[in-house]
C-alpha cells in the first residue's frame, strides 16, 4: 500500500489543480509576428522626431526580443544542467559506493516530479501576482500562458518565463537530498520533497519574486539567495537532525567513494550557474554579462579561501575542500550578483570560504548533527551571507555596487526577508517531515541501512566489482 501512496499523490495533485483552477480567465492570444501598421509612416514632429506607430496615452505593443529568448532558452538548459547531470554527480561522489545510485535516483526523480508539480500549481501559485504570501491558480496547467510576455520578463515569451522558473523549483529541493542522504526511505522522500516544494518554495518564491510581501518591501535576492539557498539550507538542517545520524555517525570512516566524480560534477555546477545568475538578468543585457563576471570571482575567491584554511590547518590542501568552497562562493553571490561589482564580489568571496569553512567544521561537530554532505553550511550559510552583505557592498557609491538605496535600511529589509523565510522554513519543515514519518516512515531499517540503499531500495548496484 505504502508504495502506491505517491502514485496517489500524483493523481490528486493533478485533478486538484484541474478543479481549481480559475476557469474564468481569459487566454490572451498569440503575439503577433508582423509588426502593426504605422499610421503616420515617415511624419516628424516640429522637432525633426519620428511620430512613430502609436498615439500619446497608447500603450505599445509588446516586443518579444530575439536576443533575450535565445538567451533565456540558453540559461534554462544549463540551470537544468546543473541538477542533472551536475548536482548529481557532485552528490554521488561524495556518498559511500553501496548508495551512489539512490544519490543519482533521488536527483533524477525530482527532476522529474518538480516539473509535473510545477505544472499543475506550483507555478501559479508563485507567480500569478496576486496575494501577500501565495498567488492564485489562474496559471495552473499553464492556463493562459501564451507567447506574450509576464510582467516580470517582458522580452521573453510567458511560456520560457516558465520553463526558466522551472528549473530553480527543480534544483531547490534536490539540494536538500546531501543532508540526509544514505538513511532516507524513498517513497518518503517522495513525500517529503513534494510537499516542501508546495508549502515552502513557492511561498517563499511569491513572496520575494512574484509580487508578494517582501518584493513590494524591495528585498534583493537577484537568484535566490533567500528563495533557493536559505530555504533549502534551512530545510536540510531540519530534515537531517528529525531523520537522526547516520549509523556509525560520527567514528565511523565515511569517505567520498569516487571524488573525480564529484569534480566533474562541480564543474557542471560552476558553468551551470552562469545561467543561474546571469539568466536572473531575463535579458541578454548588462546585468546579466555583470552578474557572470561576479559568479566567477566570488567562486574562484572561495575556493582559493576554503583550500588555504585547510592547508594551513591540516599541511594538505584537498580536492574536496577547494570543490567545496567554490560552491560556497557560489551559493553566496546569487543573491547579490545583480548589484554588486567585481570588488564586492572578491569581498563576498572571501566570506563565504572562511564562514561556510568554519560552519561545514566547527559547528557541525559542536552540535553533532549528521549534514552529510554540508547543505546547511554552504547553501544556507552562502546564502545568508550574500544576502546580508549585499546591503552595504551593492550600495552605489560603496565600491562598485550599483544597487539604488541606503545601506542601513536595505538590511533591514535583507535580514526581515530572510529571518522571516527561513523561520517559516524551518517551522513548515518539521511539521512536513511529522506527517511523512507518521504515514511512510522517513527511516530505512538497520539492516537496509548497512547493506545500502542501491540495493535496499532500488535492486540494484552502481558498481559490479
Amino acid at each position: 500500500m505504502k508504495k502506491i501512496i505517491p502514485c496517489i499523490l500524483l493523481a490528486l495533485t493533478f485533478v486538484g489543480g484541474t478543479l481549481w483552477a480559475d476557469e474564468t480567465a481569459d487566454n490572451p492570444t498569440t503575439a503577433e509576428t508582423t509588426a502593426t501598421e504605422e499610421n503616420t509612416a515617415g511624419d516628424t514632429n516640429s522637432d525633426g522626431d519620428d511620430t512613430g506607430a502609436t498615439t500619446e496615452g497608447d500603450t505599445p505593443p509588446s516586443k518579444i526580443d530575439s536576443g533575450d529568448t535565445a538567451w533565456i532558452l540558453t540559461a534554462s538548459a544549463l540551470v537544468l544542467f546543473m541538477t542533472i547531470p551536475g548536482l548529481s554527480f557532485f552528490y554521488a561522489g561524495l556518498v559511500r559506493k553501496k548508495n551512489v545510485l539512490s544519490v543519482l535516483m533521488h536527483c533524477f526523480v525530482l527532476t522529474c516530479l518538480m516539473t509535473v508539480l510545477w505544472l499543475v500549481v506550483g507555478y501559479s501559485g508563485a507567480f500569478s501576482e496576486t496575494g501577500k504570501y501565495f498567488g492564485d491558480l489562474k496559471y495552473s496547467l499553464m492556463n493562459g500562458l501564451s507567447g506574450e510576455p509576464h510582467g516580470n520578463a517582458d522580452t521573453i515569451p510567458h511560456e520560457l518565463f516558465f520553463i526558466f522558473q522551472m528549473t530553480f523549483f527543480i534544483i531547490t529541493p534536490a539540494l536538500m537530498v546531501g543532508a540526509f542522504v544514505e538513511r532516507i526511505r524513498f517513497s518518503a522522500m517522495l513525500w517529503f520533497t513534494g510537499l516542501w516544494a508546495l508549502i515552502v518554495y513557492v511561498p517563499a518564491c511569491h513572496t520575494v519574486w512574484g509580487g508578494g510581501i517582501f518584493g513590494v518591501e524591495g528585498v534583493q535576492d537577484f537568484a535566490g539567495g533567500i528563495v533557493v539557498h536559505i530555504t533549502a539550507g534551512v530545510g536540510a538542517l531540519v530534515a537531517c537532525i528529525v531523520l537522526g545520524p547516520r549509523k556509525g555517525y560520527p567514528n565511523a570512516q565515511m569517505m567520498p567513494h569516487n571524488l573525480p566524480m564529484t569534480v566533474a560534477g562541480t564543474g557542471m555546477l560552476w558553468v551551470g550557474w552562469f545561467g543561474f545568475n546571469g539568466g536572473s538578468a531575463v535579458a541578454a543585457n548588462g546585468d546579466a554579462a555583470t552578474a557572470i563576471v561576479v559568479t566567477q570571482i566570488s567562486a574562484a575567491t572561495a575556493a582559493l579561501t576554503w583550500m588555504f584554511i585547510e592547508w594551513m590547518k591540516n599541511g594538505k590542501p584537498t580536492v574536496l575542500g577547494i570543490v567545496t568552497g567554490s560552491i560556497a562562493g557560489l551559493a553566496a553571490i546569487t543573491p547579490a550578483s545583480g548589484v554588486v561589482g567585481p570588488q564586492g564580489a572578491l569581498i563576498i568571496g572571501l566570506a563565504s570560504g572562511f564562514v561556510c569553512w568554519y560552519a561545514s567544521t566547527a559547528i557541525k561537530a559542536k552540535f553533532g548533527y549528521d549534514d552529510s554532505l554540508d547543505v546547511f553550511g554552504v547553501h544556507g550559510v552562502g546564502g545568508i551571507i550574500g544576502t546580508l552583505l549585499l546591503a552595504f557592498l551593492g550600495a552605489s557609491g560603496t565600491l562598485d555596487g550599483r544597487g539604488d538605496y541606503e545601506s542601513g535600511t536595505q538590511f533591514a529589509i535583507q535580514f526581515k526577508a530572510a529571518a522571516a523565510v527561513g523561520l517559516y522554513t524551518l517551522v513548515a519543515t518539521w511539521i512536513i517531515l511529522k506527517v511523512v514519518d507518521a504515514m511512510v516512515g522517513l527511516r530505512v531499517d538497520e539492516q537496509d541501512e548497512t547493506s545500502g540503499l542501491d540495493i535496499s531500495a532500488h535492486g540494484e548496484a552502481g558498481y559490479n566489482d
